[in-house]
């Protein structure tokens, strides 16, 4: 309750009457009366809660409860304290609370998009789709215009335009956007010389590499993604096209989001065995367990991988253990989550395997003639 009521906060746009809607409010009713009956000192205002959401990590005082040693690592803040904008822990927790009219506002567009394509037959749109909200994230609003013009995203062109809003004068300095090298998506000034990045991904570089400035008032205005989808679409979406790569440098052909998002890589090895795989950049890998479910199986494959970028295992030790305890127990066994590396691992040993047996193959052959 406290993260959806802390996202709805963030997504307020000014002064509003009442001051805090019903969520806001109900969400701070109810933690102090937790707090009270438990013998903890409330928050004195919504905005106390919410410095409380900046400063102390959920599972410890001041807030009336306790969570399990794994859960969160110990460290989940719900507010950044340095963009004062809810964590991708928030957003996580946000989700697992199953704010259902949230959740569907958020879903509509990627639903849309799917709908549209489907009706029209056009696969290739909806893959086109979403490499755009992976690499660009930010769009001036001619850039966002002209796309338009391009065939494939022809029938999406007014659902790209609602995935796309104004993008905040608190993201300036000096009149101009950053863009964030590695993701794309706009830095947030610090102090009077310093940047971070929301995603993830790139928060561990403490000075992240600007990859271009955009003047505010270039092409019609800059314009970005919004939140959910800079956060489950665009860094999600970055691990997946890196594992893409990856699998192309060693001869293979990935089909991307097949059936309009099945899963999100589908590759045929050499000897004929097909490979499905789910990418995930979950913060919390209890939540991510939490809601795992089986990989839909159309199209067919032989076998599937709920994969995680290798970062996320390199932050925490016990990320795959902790998955793995908070996995349905109907799930054992049929979905269990590896790193990108490991994945990439196992692929070389197909190859390796499948260029021994021609090898020995060859040499029958030669000995028989």
């Amino acid at each position: 309750m406290v993260a959806s009521a802390i996202v709805r906060l963030s997504q307020q746009q000014g002064p509003q009457e009442p001051v805090y809607d019903a969520t806001v409010q109900n969400t701070y009713n109810q933690l102090v009366l937790l707090c009270l009956r438990k013998g903890h000192t409330p928050p004195a205002s919504v905005p106390d809660m919410v410095r409380w959401a900046a400063e102390h990590p959920i599972g410890e005082d001041p807030w009336p409860w306790t969570l399990p040693d794994d859960f969160d690592g110990g460290a989940a803040i719900l507010v950044d304290g340095q963009t004062h904008t809810p964590t991708q822990q928030c957003w996580e927790w946000r989700v697992a609370a199953r704010d259902v009219a949230a959740e569907q506002v958020e879903n509509q567009l990627m639903l849309t998009a799917i709908a549209e394509c489907r009706a029209a037959n056009a696969p290739e749109s909806y893959t086109v789709f979403r490499r755009l909200l992976i690499r660009q994230p930010v769009l001036t609003d001619a850039e966002r215009a002209a796309l338009a013009d391009d065939l494939d995203l022809e029938l999406l062109h007014d659902v790209i335009k609602r995935c796309y809003e104004p993008a905040p004068a608190s993201y300036l300095r000096d009149s101009a956007y950053a863009l964030c090298a590695r993701c794309g998506c706009l830095l947030a000034p610090i102090g009077r010389d310093r940047y971070v990045c929301e995603l993830d991904r790139c928060r561990r570089d403490q000075h992240p590499r600007i990859g271009k400035r955009v003047e505010a008032r270039r092409g019609g205005g800059v314009y970005q993604l919004n939140r959910p989808m800079r956060m489950f679409i665009t860094g999600p979406g970055l691990a997946e096209t890196d594992l893409e790569a990856a699998l192309f440098e060693r001869g293979l052909r990935p089909e991307m989001w097949p059936n309009f998002d099945a899963y999100d890589l589908r590759i045929t090895l050499p000897r004929g065995r097909v490979w499905a795989i789910d990418v995930k950049d979950r913060a919390n890998p209890a939540l991510l367990g939490r809601g795992a479910q089986r990989l839909r199986h159309d199209p067919p494959y032989d076998e599937g991988f709920l994969v995680a970028p290798q970062y996320r295992f390199d932050e925490r030790e016990d990320y795959g253990r902790v998955f793995a305890h908070h996995r349905p127990d109907e799930l054992t066994g049929q979905v269990d989550l590896i790193s990108d590396r490991d994945l990439l691992a196992r692929v070389d040993r197909e190859l390796r395997r499948t260029r021994r047996d021609e090898v020995v193959a060859d040499v029958k052959g030669t000995a028989n003639a």
